[in-house]
């Protein structure tokens, strides 16, 4: 861990300006960076990699002390993480795809390359001329022959997807090239997860960037340039976000959720028209630069002559940035997720606040690699809370505070709360803030769906 935040004080990212601090405020602005062109895209993405390549698996390999891990992946039958140590330019693994990292000792860098007909990008060297030796298998049985390894990690894992890529059939491929050095064979868990779950501060340093374009996305849609109140409909909202990303050339790795919440009414979605007075909810994310967002934020409808949202909702806001507060205080490197969960919980109860919590890893997938902090439709401990909490990691600070408001008559509200944030060993940062206040819609000039 410690040379991780060496290496991260040295990029400036702790205690200095790139970032928000730990509690800031989020800007409810529109404004958007701008979304770079694709090549230029692809050259910060392969930056990324060769730089992930150089630092991240060398840690890991030794960490665990595995000192060759071979991972093998066939095209439409993807491992998780090989998909992820593909070049810009490379965007699935083709016929069989077979990465091997070698750890010769001594210091040595660790050897990479791959056993496919051709090199991938100039990070992985072939390794395998067909013409002099045809079967694929076999020359994978040489170069773990001649190399030696003691230990063979593969990506094999009852416990998580993520870790758990490689097929049967693969496996089975690869127990008999090996012959005798089959029985060298562990699970990979820790090198996959690792992988995944960590973040470099390169990637660090352009996450905000990334928040911020899904940030302003939401924002443009919470706005009376979009929703118009008595005509707009949630899924209205739902397919504009869709739209808007699109537009941008951008990914989304989930539907957008949108809901209504309004006095003397359960949740509403769907055909539902929104009307003045009404919350809005949204559950939105994008993937951009190869990494993904999950955010969840809250808009009130005025009503004429309002300026603000009512104080009960107001309130009821705030209540669950208390949970946030409660959450990321909890964060402690080599805490399980349930030992977070368990924190979290009892120092937001001890506020009088009534909290739920269901937040989990973000990176290069939306509900990412790495332990999870409770599920919104369970508070106790769960094997999936069991894995401990590492540094140089990116979350979702999902959670929601039941609250209830004087103005709806006493109703109980769930107020429902997700922004993305890093962990560097020693405090959560937001990556682009968080919300403390309504975004505010104000009524529209003409009555219109959104565009």
């Amino acid at each position: 861990m410690m040379q991780w935040l060496a290496i991260v004080a040295a990029a400036g990212l702790i205690g200095a300006a790139p970032l928000p601090a730990p509690d800031q405020a989020e800007t409810l602005s529109p404004l958007a960076p701008a979304v770079l062109p694709l090549r230029e895209q692809a050259q910060v993405r392969d930056g990324w990699l060769r730089e992930r390549l150089d630092m991240v698996v060398p840690r890991l390999m030794r960490d665990a002390k595995v000192d060759m891990w071979i991972l093998i992946a066939r095209e439409n039958a993807e491992d998780p993480v090989l998909a992820t140590m593909l070049d810009a330019e490379s965007f699935h693994a083709r016929r069989r795809t077979i990465l091997v990292f070698h750890d010769p000792g001594d210091g040595k860098p660790v050897e990479r390359l791959t056993v496919s007909r051709y090199g991938l990008a100039d990070l992985f060297p072939s390794a395998w001329k067909p013409e002099e030796q045809p079967d694929q298998w076999k020359r994978l049985g040489q170069i773990v022959a001649e190399r030696r390894p003691r230990r063979i990690a593969v990506n094999v894992s009852p416990e998580t997807a993520f870790a758990d890529g490689l097929t049967k059939s693969q496996h089975d491929e690869l127990s008999a090239a090996l012959g005798d050095d089959a029985r060298r064979l562990v699970p990979a868990g820790p090198l996959a997860i690792g992988w995944l779950e960590t973040r470099t501060p390169a990637e660090i340093a352009r996450y905000p960037e990334i928040v911020r374009t899904a940030h302003a996305i939401i924002a443009q849609g919470f706005s009376a340039r979009t929703v118009s109140p008595g005509v707009t409909t949630a899924d209205d909202l739902v397919w504009w976000y869709r739209e808007r990303i699109a537009a941008l050339k951008l990914d989304t790795w989930f539907q957008p959720s949108v809901a209504i919440f309004r006095r003397g009414a359960k949740e509403l979605s769907g055909d539902e028209v929104i009307r003045p007075g009404d919350m809005l909810w949204v559950d939105f994310g994008i993937k951009y630069l190869g990494l993904n967002t999950d955010t969840q934020h809250l808009a009130y409808v005025l009503r004429p002559g309002e300026r603000e949202a009512p104080k009960g909702l107001r309130d009821g806001l705030a209540a669950a940035n208390g949970v946030q507060d409660a959450l990321t205080g909890a964060f402690r490197t080599g805490l399980t997720g349930n030992e977070m969960l368990a924190a979290a919980r009892a120092t937001a109860l001890a506020k009088g606040l009534r909290p739920t919590i269901y937040s989990h890893p973000i990176g290069y997938h939306g509900h990412a690699a790495g332990t999870a902090i409770g599920f919104w439709d369970d508070q106790k401990p769960s094997p999936r809370g069991d894995y401990k909490l590492r540094p140089m990691t990116a979350w979702s600070i999902e959670l929601s505070a039941t609250h209830a408001v004087p103005e709806w008559g006493g109703q109980e509200v769930q107020f429902r709360l997700e922004e993305d944030a890093w962990f560097d060993g020693t405090r959560v940062r937001y990556l682009d803030g968080r919300q403390t206040r309504f975004h505010l819609i104000g009524a529209a000039g003409a009555k219109r769906k959104p565009r």
